[in-house]
């Protein structure tokens, strides 16, 4: 779906992404988004920003307080970083400001909905099943399967579940963004190792050649925001400079700096 009031720009937009091969519904205001997404759930929503009866903020505000998870590719003539941390702290999983190439909003489409895919699709068939072979003795029981608390990644007081997309700390829990909850998992899966912003970029999309490493810092800095007790003085998510940033346990470095 796209959500864009000026006709001139939403007709270029639906003539890019139909080439594509996608099928687009287009709407001129907010309303008229938010009813599109719940009774026609689409697989990508591309928002303008400034737009009549409900602004592009308030729409992905709401759709991302009724649970729904659709990815959001926002459109703004607005460049300022407050714009920029607001819509991403909402929830849109990407920004894009006027003007822009049609070519690189298709890519950034492309790899959203990549990556949306690699998270919802079934896992293959592995084919028909096996023919017991008779033994001597009744065949071992199979290996349990992980329970979710067994599959919750745990840093220090931070715990990130990624089988109920749950994040706490100390026991509090903590609302993240789609973005922001895949770095975390990402970092949370490998605590110490030092992630590039190529890699962080990577995990928010697979492509990191349509979109700016200035994505990953700002999730970077709403997630300090709320994992952190002092934001301005990370001791959680810290920076590696010149290189990118690690996920570490507070109360270890701690320790190594008083041993």
């Amino acid at each position: 779906m796209v959500a864009e009031d000026d006709a001139k720009q939403a007709e270029l937009v639906r003539r890019y992404l139909e080439h594509e091969g996608h099928t687009v519904t287009v709407v001129v205001d907010g309303r008229a988004a938010l009813e599109t997404v719940r009774y026609q759930e689409p697989d990508l929503v591309v928002l303008d920003v400034m737009m009549p009866r409900a602004d592009g903020l308030d729409v992905v505000r709401i759709l991302r307080a009724e649970g729904r998870e659709v990815p959001v590719l926002m459109l703004t003539a607005r460049s300022t970083e407050d714009d920029l941390l607001l819509g991403l702290d909402l929830g849109a999983d990407d920004y894009m400001t006027k003007p822009f190439s049609p070519r690189e909003l298709t890519a950034r489409v492309r790899t959203l909905l990549r990556r949306n895919r690699r998270g919802t699709d079934p896992a293959p068939a592995t084919g028909s099943l096996p023919v017991p072979v008779p033994g001597p003795g009744p065949a071992p029981a199979p290996e349990p399967e992980a329970t979710s608390d067994e599959k919750v990644l745990a840093v220090g007081a931070l715990r990130v579940d990624p089988v109920r997309h749950e994040v706490s700390v100390s026991g509090t829990t903590v609302e993240c963004t789609p973005g922001e909850f895949r770095i975390l998992a990402a970092m949370a899966a490998e605590p110490g190792r030092v992630f590039t912003r190529a890699r962080l970029l990577d995990e928010l999309h697979g492509f990191d050649k349509y979109i700016s490493g200035r994505t990953v810092d700002v999730h970077v800095m709403n997630l300090r925001k709320k994992i952190e007790r002092a934001p301005r003085r990370p001791a959680r998510l810290v920076t590696v400079f010149g290189v990118g940033y690690k996920l570490t346990d507070p109360a270890k470095n701690v320790r190594h700096a008083s041993s």
